[in-house]
């Protein structure tokens, strides 16, 4: 598909699940039983890390968190140890695919778009993406191939269902473009 954009770096999410353990949608997770604090420690040092090896590849930030107040702990994480989110090509915004579309999710973007950074939302499906995707410079989603795993092949294709297909994936696109609204109000600078 050509050169890549630029990659994530191995983040710690900070789902209750992810760091408590337990049952969540039908699926088991052991949990790490480390706090949020840490999740973001180990994400912000993973990146220093990888910028330090390789500085050359594209790497992009994680900001990590459960609430906005954790996300903004993140932030100065990064601030602390010299990195001009602001001045970052692109954000991952990272934990949010679970809450993209619900109050508390727009709450957490909006917090973090008001920072000015390019934000990338992990995640993001069409509700996440009409309620606050003006706020996002880009998002990603699997729910087009779990959906495409979920049903036959498309006419005409030999595979057993769509879940890793192109034409199922751009048409998926295409729903989810003409989905989003295509104007919204502008956020006000005041400072």
């Amino acid at each position: 598909m050509g050169p890549y954009d630029w990659a994530a770096p191995q983040d710690w999410m900070c789902e209750k699940a992810i760091i408590e353990g337990g049952w969540f949608g039908g699926q088991y997770f052991v949990g790490t039983h480390l706090s949020v604090e840490e999740h973001q420690r180990r994400t912000v040092n993973n990146f220093l890390e990888l910028r330090s090896i390789a500085p050359d590849l594209r790497i992009a930030p994680v900001i990590q968190g459960d609430t906005v107040p954790a996300y903004e702990r993140c932030v100065e994480l990064y601030a602390n140890s010299g990195v001009d989110l602001r001045a970052e090509p692109v954000v991952g915004l990272g934990s949010v695919c679970r809450l993209q579309s619900t109050g508390q999710g727009a709450a957490i973007v909006t917090a973090m778009a008001a920072h000015g950074f390019k934000l990338h939302g992990f995640g993001f499906k069409i509700l996440g993406l009409e309620r606050v995707g003006h706020l996002l410079a880009s998002a990603d989603s699997a729910a087009w191939s779990t959906h495409a795993r979920h049903r036959p092949a498309l006419p005409g294709h030999t595979h057993k269902n769509c879940a890793n297909c192109i034409d199922y994936a751009l048409k998926w696109r295409s729903r989810v473009l003409a989905a989003v609204p295509t104007w919204q109000q502008p956020l006000l600078d005041v400072a």
